[in-house]
Formats: structure tokens, C-alpha cells, sequence
């Protein structure tokens, strides 16, 4: 259904089934306290990708609009078809050619879509000329993700967090919500002419960008707050000296599942994008018995909005503070190389790319009949490191093997001691044996002989009882 000569793919899904959904829609009225109300309309979605000619990026418009699909379901969205262009350049104005515009509209009739999203993020003046162009509401892949995570934040940190990236993407379109009344203010001014008298568009429009401005105000106090008890609360965990390990990955790569078998945690585990948002700290007890706090955080994506890395950083810098990433990667997926590609560089953003990483190849339990020789195989044609380790989260496969090779890399941290500790501070006693390992213990007549490993952390605790 192409026409001569455009470059590009169109494909169509011919299920005509729709379901109700819970739909997040931005409200016109904006009261200081929600954006998003609740609403259950039929939503049939039509995607639109593009890809510039030249791009390095490891992605491709097939592959990003297949992701694009997902995220579409994950809202609730019927997707009944989908279209990409390959361009040189974008195009200012509807972010792709004329003719391919042109065709999306002509589609209309015969696909009904109620809406078309677009894998890009656009600007407001783009999204306008689109709407009025194709005569449908038009999102981009930005709100579709700002969708998810409203739906899916569940504590007070990530809703204060998801509805500030909100707000800022809101800011700048919010002009759109009011053209009805923008011709009565260009109508003003071109028959009066006369400074100060502004139509009833513009005086509203510039009280709801006051409101939200506060609102933005607001909301960044909070989260400098959320950002304060942070790091107070990592100051606690580094005093303890307890090692931190922090699960890292794209989404729905099964860090929570992995979280849930080696600690026996209960994180929500749904096959969808960004199941969870909110970070979760369970205590895991490593083979010799020392403890660590296993940290879930939130997946990563590919174009993941930077409205979202702004709100999230208070959050996200848990990555930052761990002495030990574990890098989950979906072995099965097809676009696994683009994953630890994405991966690699969300961290080289957060400033995390220095930490130390092992590489958990997760879902091996879904390659049927493949041995560990063809595991290899497929890790060295991904570029991953030779020290990966293969699990299977669901079915507990590895996870004796990945709890030992923590424990070795934690190891690194560990120094040699000896120690005379008084009866008076068995305090220090029991945090040696909750924090590193004993190798010696004897009981005299004034205190406790204590010889073996404590982390580095702990050591200016425990100076002043070391005896050589």
C-alpha cells in the first residue's frame, strides 16, 4: 500500500478486537494537583517511526517500532498497524516528508484509528501541525512513557518523581490546549491594536503556565528532600559498612524476578515494560555468611526521556553509590546486543560506568537445547565480557555460581585484620561478624582476639583495636 517511489515499510494488523482501558488523558483544566484523570474509551493506535539515513545508532526503525509496540500495549492501546520512513534529514515541520503524512491520513478511513504515535519525541509545533494534518490526536514515544510510569509508580517518591517529568514535558505544549481562544486574541490585537488589552486565550493561558510553574517548583523542593533522605540513608548503610549490590538492565529483563528468588523478596513481577519503577532493598546472605542489601532499580530503555532522568536522579543515583552492578541481560531477546549497548551508555550518563560489573545472562532456561559452549558462542557474538554468568531466575538455575562470584568480587574490598575488642565494646564484635569474615576468635581475660577480613569501610571503626 505504498505509493511509487516512497521509501518505507507499512504494516497492518488485521485483528479488529478492542478492549476498555483505563487510559491516562491530559485534562484541559489544570488545578495545581492533576494533569491525568481516568477515562475508558476505545483507543486504536497507529504507529509511525523514522530513521535517518547514516544513523549509527544500533537500533533500527523495525526494531524501535516493534519496542514502540509494546510500550503501546503496556498503555492499553490496540495497535492496528504501523509505518516507518527513512529520511536524510528530519523534516521540520511534520517531523516526516509530505507524501508519507498524507498517506497516514488517507489510511484513516479504513484502519479507524482513534490516534497515531509517533517512536520520536516531537516538538509542540510539529505535534500541532500533525493533529491538524492528520485530523487525529497525536502523541509521541515521550508520552507514552510518561503514561507508563504514572500507571505504574506505587509509592509517594515515584509519583512526586513521574508527575514532575510530566509537568515539564506539559510546560512547553501547553499552548494547544487553548487555540480556540488564541484566535479571539489575534482577533484583539488586529482590530485594536492596543498593548495590555489580551484576550481571554492568553490571559489563560499564561495563569495555567503560572500554576504549573509553581506546581514545578513544588514538586523540585520535594524531591530535593527525597534527594537529602537518600543520602542520609546511604551515609547510614556505608557507616554499617554492609556491601551494596545494585541490579541494573533494560526493562523486562527479570531483575525483579532475580530479586525475588535470591533474596526472598516479593517485587511485582509482570511480563510488561516497566512493571516496576519504585527502587526495592532486599537483605541477601552471601555463602560465607556475610550479608549485602540487593538493590532493584528501574529498567532502562532506549530513548528514555530526559524529563525522566532528571525526576528519576534522586533514585537513580543508588547506582551510583553501589560497590557492585549487576548488569541483567534477556540472553533470548533478539535485540540483545542493542540492550547492553543501551545499557552501557545510560550508565556512562549517570556517571556510573566505572563501577565494578558482572554480566548476569538471564532467561537461559528459554533456549531449549542449547548447551553452555553455544551460551559462550553467543555471548562473544554479543561482545559481553568472558566472565558472565548464565541463570535462570525462574526456574533458581546458576544462582549458587552468581552468589559466589559476588562474594569474590566483594572480596576485593575486604582487608586482613587482627584485633584485641574490650568485653565493653562487643558492639564492634558482632558488627566484625554480621560485616566481614573471622578466621580466629579467642576469649582472654580483658576482651576478645579477633583475626580475619573486614570491609574497608569499617576499618577507621576498628583501628584502634588492631595488635599485629
Amino acid at each position: 500500500m505504498l505509493r511509487p517511489g516512497c521509501r518505507g515499510v507499512l504494516i497492518l494488523a488485521g485483528s479488529e478486537r478492542s478492549t476498555i482501558i483505563e487510559q491516562q488523558i491530559v485534562t484541559q483544566s489544570i488545578d495545581g494537583k492533576r494533569m491525568y484523570e481516568s477515562k475508558p474509551p476505545r483507543e486504536r493506535a497507529f504507529l509511525v517511526g523514522s530513521e535517518l539515513t547514516g544513523n549509527r545508532s544500533p537500533w533500527s526503525a523495525e526494531d524501535s517500532l516493534a519496542e514502540l509496540v509494546l510500550l503501546a500495549e503496556t498503555t492499553g492501546l490496540e495497535v492496528v498497524g504501523s509505518t516507518y520512513q527513512r529520511l536524510k534529514q528530519p523534516f521540520p515541520k511534520h517531523l516526516i516528508g509530505p507524501g508519507k503524512v498524507q498517506e497516514i491520513a488517507e489510511l484513516r478511513e479504513e484502519l479507524r484509528y482513534d490516534l497515531v504515535v509517533f517512536d520520536e519525541e516531537l516538538t509542540p509545533g510539529q505535534t500541532r501541525n500533525l493533529e491538524t494534518a492528520l485530523g487525529a490526536p497525536v502523541l509521541d514515544r515521550t508520552a507514552l512513557i510518561l503514561d507508563i510510569f504514572a500507571s505504574h509508580a506505587r509509592t509517594h517518591e515515584g509519583r512526586i518523581q513521574v508527575e514532575l517529568a510530566q509537568y515539564r514535558y506539559l510546560l512547553p505544549r501547553l499552548r494547544r490546549q487553548w487555540t480556540h481562544l488564541e484566535r479571539q486574541a489575534a482577533g484583539g490585537r488586529a482590530a485594536g491594536g492596543v498593548v495590555g488589552l489580551r484576550g481571554p486565550g492568553e490571559t489563560q493561558l499564561e495563569v495555567d503556565r503560572r500554576i504549573i510553574g509553581r506546581r514545578i517548583a513544588l514538586l523540585e523542593e520535594q524531591i530535593g528532600n527525597v534527594h537529602r533522605q537518600r543520602e542520609l540513608y546511604r551515609k547510614r548503610r556505608r557507616d554499617s559498612g554492609v556491601p551494596i549490590v545494585a541490579l541494573v538492565g533494560y526493562t523486562n529483563a527479570g531483575k525483579s524476578t532475580l530479586l525475588n528468588t535470591v533474596a526472598h523478596a516479593d517485587v511485582l513481577v509482570e511480563d510488561q515494560l516497566f512493571a516496576t519503577l519504585d527502587p526495592t532493598t532486599r537483605q541477601v546472605e552471601l555463602p560465607s555468611g556475610v550479608h549485602a542489601l540487593l538493590t532493584d532499580t528501574v529498567g532502562f530503555i532506549q530513548k528514555l526521556p530526559t524529563q525522566l532522568v532528571a525526576a528519576f536522579r534522586a533514585t537513580l543515583e543508588e547506582i551510583c553509590e553501589a560497590d557492585l552492578l549487576l548488569h541483567v541481560l534477556d540472553i533470548t531477546h533478539p535485540n540483545a546486543s542493542q540492550h547492553t549497548q543501551t545499557v552501557l551508555d545510560t550508565l556512562k550518563e549517570l556517571g556510573a560506568d566505572t563501577r565494578p560489573m558482572l554480566t548476569v545472562l538471564n532467561k537461559v532456561d528459554l533456549m531449549n537445547g542449547v548447551d553452555e559452549h553455544e551460551v559462550g558462542h553467543l555471548a562473544s557474538e554479543l561482545g559481553l565480557p568472558d566472565d558472565y554468568i548464565a541463570v535462570s531466575a525462574h526456574h533458581h538455575w546458576g544462582l549458587e555460581t552468581l552468589l559466589n562470584r559476588i562474594e569474590g568480587v566483594l572480596g576485593n574490598r575486604m582487608q586482613a585484620a587482627h584485633a584485641f575488642i574490650p568485653y565493653q565494646r562487643n558492639d564492634l564484635l558482632a558488627l566484625w561478624h554480621r560485616q566481614g569474615l573471622v578466621d580466629e576468635e579467642r576469649y582472654e581475660a580483658e576482651g576478645t582476639y579477633v583475626a580475619g577480613r573486614i570491609p574497608t569501610a569499617i576499618v577507621s571503626r576498628l583501628e584502634r583495636y588492631f595488635v599485629s
